[in-house]
């Protein structure tokens, strides 16, 4: 992928940390994910357990909210250093 491409929304950096912001919401939800209470079973603790309501919903978020970062991030472009100056030239 070319970053100098000016028809490119987004740079290679953007989309690598979008991915992983991706990553980090599947991850939570997988953490909030399980079985539930059913009448047959009866009442199931494990709903309550802080895997699922603290945990998981917390990785989640913070992968929402690093989306968001991820998305409006603008890398800064590599200075050249092999311009010529009128003030370094003696």
């Amino acid at each position: 992928m070319d970053n100098n491409n000016p028809n490119r929304i987004f740079s290679r950096a953007n989309i690598l940390m979008m991915l992983g912001c991706v990553a980090l919401i599947i991850i939570g939800f997988l953490l909030m994910a399980g079985g539930g209470s059913s009448i047959e079973d009866g009442f199931n603790p494990d709903i309550f357990s802080t895997r699922r309501i603290v945990v998981g919903p917390t990785i989640a978020f913070l992968g929402f909210l690093l989306m968001a970062f991820a998305i409006v991030w603008h890398p800064r472009k590599k200075k050249d250093t092999n311009h010529n100056d009128s003030s370094d030239n003696r």
